[in-house]
């Protein structure tokens, strides 16, 4: 699973997975823009793989406008020629039930968790097919409706996930012919900030857990190993997939 030197973008890396994403990918070598809303969370977490001897970039980005993520992309193509790897990562989980749910909310939901993914695939995509080849993985989630599950007050992000999956089919399809590999992840419960909510509630967090058969909560470096896999050569034979992991939740 060789990237050495290969240039990643990370969306939604200033903490949580994006995070754990962002130092698996410059330990395994390679040159990565660390990009989320806040600059000064960014630059923290590219300070913390200098220090390690990787190399990052630190970009502030908001996913749901588009200037920024053009902007984004060319800071990485003028500070280091081009892009090898995108990893659409950021996203926000946040309950509500269906019958509350606002417009607001739904279209917030929307914007970032698959319009951001689409403007991003876009946007890197476009200096991928300049030089034949690229890997973009898209991080859905089992919640996802189809083979995946369906989660109470949880109908916007539902959509959003399904959304992401059904999207990868499509840019998988249409990127081939340019050497372009799209794949997805769907992870169950991964120790996360977006999790705090069920874990502050024992009842609620032992009903999910009953639901895995490993019986616990993943950890965000067990998906930066599936990333990376997903991101490297390693997969050359890979595309339009998403792939569960979930510690078997799916399976029961």
């Amino acid at each position: 699973m060789d990237i050495k030197g290969k240039v990643v973008i990370v969306t939604g890396a200033r903490r949580g997975m994006g995070k754990s994403h962002a130092l698996a990918l410059a330990k395994a070598g390679a040159k990565v823009a660390v990009s989320d809303i806040s600059l000064e969370e960014c630059q923290k977490v590219a300070d913390e793989i200098g220090r390690e001897k990787g190399e990052a970039l630190a970009v502030k980005c908001d996913v749901t406008k588009k200037e920024e993520i053009d902007n984004m992309v060319k800071t990485v193509v003028d500070k280091w020629g081009r892009v090898d790897i995108l990893v659409n990562n950021a996203g926000i989980c946040q309950f509500k039930p269906f019958l509350e749910l606002t417009e607001e909310e739904w279209d917030r939901t929307l914007d970032i968790n698959l319009k951001g993914y689409f403007l991003c695939a876009q946007a890197a995509a476009k200096e991928m097919v300049k030089q034949k080849s690229g890997a973009i993985v898209n991080i859905a989630s089992v919640a996802m409706g189809q083979v995946g599950i369906g989660f109470l007050s949880l109908t916007h992000y539902c959509a959003s996930k399904g959304g992401v999956a059904a999207m990868t089919k499509a840019l998988a399809l249409e990127l081939a012919p340019h050497n372009i590999r799209v794949n997805a992840i769907a992870p169950g419960m991964i120790e996360t900030p977006m999790i705090e909510s069920v874990k502050s509630d024992p009842k609620t967090m032992e009903a999910m857990l009953a639901q895995v058969p490993m019986h616990r909560v993943g950890k965000p470096e067990e998906v930066s190993n599936l990333v990376l896999f997903l991101a490297s050569d390693a997969s050359s034979y890979i595309t339009g997939s998403t792939v569960v992991i979930d510690g078997g939740w799916l399976a029961g």
